[in-house]
């Protein structure tokens, strides 16, 4: 038979609890126990019966029956060990297998601890007044691991089991919801041991984890608990565990549970779309406890987390450098088949990146739903000839997941019906794109595209009063009478401008944060890993992420390659503008791009009339433009 079964050897002094400890771990590995005591010959029991130390060669012909059966052992079944095996010379003649099948157990602890132990013993051959002699005898090892033995048998074993990684798992997931289910069997997929946790809710959330399991029993490596303590038990430490739970209120009750079943070193990966603030905080109170956040931002939909999305991990660098392998494992692969997951920067800064895509996202989403809006409402297209529109400007150059998917769910039919059709006209939204309006305000950093994508989902949500009012106003909508081609063409153009200006817009706020909050982080491998797996993945972003790797400069708008395109596109989108309002349809996304423009590359702006105002009402001062800019100045206007 192959020598194949692991033996497991306990040690140290007498009174640090081999025996229990031994004894305990067997029955949890299933497998036979056996003390060394036992295998003492008459002579030996005698000697130390009568307190006379054991010297070497007392214990020699022990030993080498020791080797003798744990060779067997592992030709067996295996076995647990308990044995003194105090010098190194002694573990030297037990080793007698191959190392890899052979686990050193280590019970450290103080003489005082352990003298009062042995106090508390009856019938026990061992004199207490020989401990000192066993401490003078005792060499610490330096291979396998060493346990302090002032814990609970229970404690004990499962520091043992976690150490050696034994049925544990190398990282747990909290939250089986709709990407806390894709994200785990990515993570299965990669070869990762998992434990997976679900609470259990009486009537609504029940053995959720059990059936997770038994619904993908093909992996062998996948635990399912549904109670916390034995969950994080099951997990290698120093653990690694992402909680995928829905942001707010729940993430803190799911670390405030985590917390005293933790040990310092553990990390905390928090998936959800938390509000970056919230991480910080978060990140500081588990800090004073020894214990590892990240906040990472996650996108890619249900698909994304399945097969690869795109990871935004922030916090602490040591926390990432011990955990991040799992995240980048499980994370797209760009054009370079490099992972799209990188280190972000420090405290909550992936969050704000993921909140930032957020905003983004949302303004693309608004923009694409402008020109069908346009093409249908205006030009009167049906929804497959829009389809194909927008497949031309993929094959354009144009390409975008956004542009794609929009392209396909336009061809969607009930029946003979246009499914599109039958939507409610009712945008819903979780709250991260106005997220980044707030934190633009409170940046002084102006985000025009997608703080109106987001007042457009609100507007959108007052279906009742935008059907009265209609009712009332009886505006109607202008018919198209221009030549279809051109406009279709100056359309185009206009597209291309507007997510320019949306992306030179997102970049100027992630930067902004990165000065005020001293992030330091890295524009270029912050698209990079925009490229794909998430939502805002385009052609775009490639040749953005590629600008800011060889340019100095962080603003979008001024690299070389964006000023001769937007010098193509600009005029396209300003008469796109201006005939779609002309003709009674609201373009939030498309005209504050153009306004944004017109204001981002005009010299003289009409700032100099709030300034003299300001000083009218308020006495708020000014500065001139043929003084030093450190002067104020003051005027009486009434006089």
């Amino acid at each position: 038979m192959s020598l194949d079964a692991m033996v497991y050897i306990v040690f140290g002094v007498s009174g640090s609890g081999k025996t229990s400890v031994g004894k305990a771990l067997a029955e949890y590995l299933n497998i036979p126990f056996y003390d060394a005591d036992d295998f003492h010959p008459e002579v030996n029991i005698q000697k130390m019966s009568d307190g006379i130390p054991l010297d070497d060669e007392d214990r020699e012909p022990w030993l080498q029956l020791l080797a003798k059966n744990i060779t067997d052992w592992n030709r067996k079944e295996g076995a647990v060990l308990a044995c003194s095996a105090l010098k190194e010379s002694y573990r030297d003649t037990l080793q007698s297998i191959d190392s890899k099948y052979i686990k050193w157990i280590f019970l450290d602890g103080s003489f005082e601890l352990i003298a009062n132990r042995l106090e508390t013993r009856k019938n026990h051959f061992f004199k207490k007044e020989m401990l000192v002699s066993q401490f003078e005898t005792l060499e610490k090892p330096k291979e396998g691991i060493s346990i302090e033995i002032d814990k609970s048998i229970d404690q004990i074993i499962n520091e043992i089991t976690s150490k050696l990684k034994i049925n544990t798992s190398e990282i747990g997931l909290i939250g089986l919801g709709v990407m806390g289910k894709s994200l785990a069997k990515n993570l299965l997929s990669k070869n990762f041991k998992l434990s997976v946790y679900n609470r259990h809710v009486d009537g609504v959330e029940v053995d959720v984890a059990k059936k997770f399991v038994a619904e993908h029993s093909e992996y062998k490596q996948l635990l399912g608990f549904d109670d916390l303590q034995k969950f994080v038990d099951s997990i290698e430490q120093p653990r690694t565990i992402m909680v995928m739970v829905n942001a707010g209120k729940p993430i803190d009750l799911v670390i405030d549970a985590l917390i005293p079943l933790l040990s310092k070193e553990d990390c905390i990966i928090d998936g959800g779309n938390s509000h970056y603030k919230a991480t910080l905080e978060r990140s500081e109170r588990l800090a004073e406890k020894g214990i590892h956040f990240l906040g990472t931002g996650i996108s890619g939909g249900e698909e994304g987390a399945l097969k690869g999305p795109s990871i935004m991990p922030g916090g602490a660098k040591v926390a990432y450098e011990r955990s991040g392998k799992f995240l980048e494992a499980i994370a797209a692969k760009d054009k370079n088949n490099l992972s799209c997951c990188t280190y972000i920067g420090p405290d909550g800064s992936g969050h704000f990146v993921k909140m930032v895509h957020n905003g983004i996202e949302y303004a693309e989403m608004q923009l694409l739903a402008e020109t069908y809006q346009l093409l249908r409402f205006y030009l009167g297209k049906t929804p497959i000839e829009i389809s194909n529109i927008f497949k031309s400007w993929i094959q354009n150059g144009a390409k975008s997941y956004l542009l794609e998917i929009t392209s396909d769910l336009l061809l969607k039919k009930e029946k003979d019906d246009f499914l599109i059709d039958k939507i409610l006209d009712k945008a819903g939204q979780k709250g991260t794109g106005g997220w980044s309006t707030v934190a633009a305000l409170e940046l002084g950093v102006s985000l025009p595209t997608i703080s109106e994508s987001v007042m457009a989902r609100n507007v959108s949500g007052i279906k009742a009063k935008r059907v009265h009012a209609s009712e009332i106003y009886q505006l109607g909508k202008k018919q198209f009478s221009s030549n279809e081609t051109t406009f279709i063409e100056h359309l185009e153009k206009a597209f291309i401008a507007t997510s320019i200006i949306n992306h030179h817009i997102g970049f100027e706020l992630i930067n902004e944060a990165s000065i005020t909050h001293n992030w330091e982080l890295n524009l270029s491998e912050i698209a990079r890993i925009w490229t794909n797996g998430c939502i805002i993945r385009s052609m775009l972003m490639e040749q953005i992420s590629q600008l800011f790797f060889k340019k100095n400069d962080t603003s979008l708008l001024l690299f070389p390659e964006i000023v001769t395109t937007m010098k193509l596109n600009i005029d396209a989108l300003s008469e796109i503008v201006g005939t779609g309002l002309k003709a009674g349809i609201a373009m939030p996304v498309l005209s504050s791009a153009i306004n944004y423009f017109y204001g981002y590359t005009s010299s003289q702006s009409s700032a100099n009339i709030i300034q003299a105002q300001r000083d009218y009402f308020g006495a708020h001062t000014y500065q001139r433009v043929d003084k030093p800019l450190d002067q104020y100045f003051h005027t009486n206007w009434k006089n």
